[in-house]
């Protein structure tokens, strides 16, 4: 007789865990606040529980999957002793993630909308799409060449703290420079990049790979690579702005 084993239940515990004070904050505004029902109820108990087994199965999936391979990966390119090959899968890691991010898509397409609006380009569908398709291949090659930079700081152990400072430093100088219509979009677009792949892919890379090398600390060293791909998305995207919008 097949008996499940009790940790078989506990993505399911710890992902109802984490829901819960998302739920309660909803459900005191809807019945308290605004004193109205929940519309479709069994509809929306239905997805609630489709969230509920979906992200108790995302979980586990990273925990078994994701994870382990990143480090792996990591590791099997420090045995191998070829940074120009780590290097090349670094950048191709955060490009290709990013690149179709749905997050992304929508910005991007929301973006390029509101910029034909206001008479920023023309409102038509070519350039509204060329828009768009510009915005995401920017941001993608951004994250790409931040992962690269997050793991040349692995290797030559550069300071994580002047590196951030550095880069946020270039972000405030190149503000006063980028048109005004982008500066918002490059902000949000350092938000979009944590893809829902690429923060555990990188994050395992980066602990593989501190982890395989002698004298890095993967708490302190392993860390650090998704500040990067928050970080050269804003510069990027105000360099683009620079670009189509002199």
């Amino acid at each position: 007789m097949f008996r499940p084993r009790m940790d078989m239940f506990r993505p399911l515990a710890e992902a109802l865990r984490d829901l819960l004070p998302i739920l309660g904050v909803i459900l005191f505004f809807q019945l308290f606040v605004l004193g109205q029902p929940i519309p479709n109820g069994m509809r929306m108990l239905y997805g609630t529980l489709l969230v509920l087994v979906g992200l108790a199965l995302f979980v586990r999936g990273l925990e078994i999957g994701l994870f382990p391979l990143g480090e792996s990966m990591a590791q099997g390119f420090v045995r191998k002793g070829s940074a120009p090959w780590l290097l090349l899968f670094s950048f191709l890691l955060g490009f290709a993630t990013t690149v179709a991010e749905p997050s992304l898509i929508a910005i991007a397409k929301k973006a390029a909308q509101v910029a034909a609006d206001e008479g920023v380009i023309a409102a038509t569908n070519e350039d509204m799409t060329a828009y768009a398709l510009g915005l995401r291949l920017t941001v993608a090659l951004s994250v790409g060449v931040a992962i690269l930079l997050g793991v040349l700081r692995i290797l030559f152990n550069w300071p994580l703290h002047w590196c951030i400072i550095a880069g946020y430093m270039l972000v405030v100088i190149m503000t006063w420079f980028a048109p005004r219509s982008i500066i918002g979009i490059a902000y949000d677009s350092g938000g979009v990049t944590t893809s829902t792949i690429t923060v555990p892919m990188v994050t395992a890379l980066g602990v593989g790979l501190a982890s395989s090398i002698r004298g890095r600390n993967p708490v302190l060293d392993g860390f650090g690579l998704i500040a990067f791909a928050s970080l050269l998305p804003m510069i990027f995207v105000m360099l683009y702005g620079l670009w189509i919008m002199p």
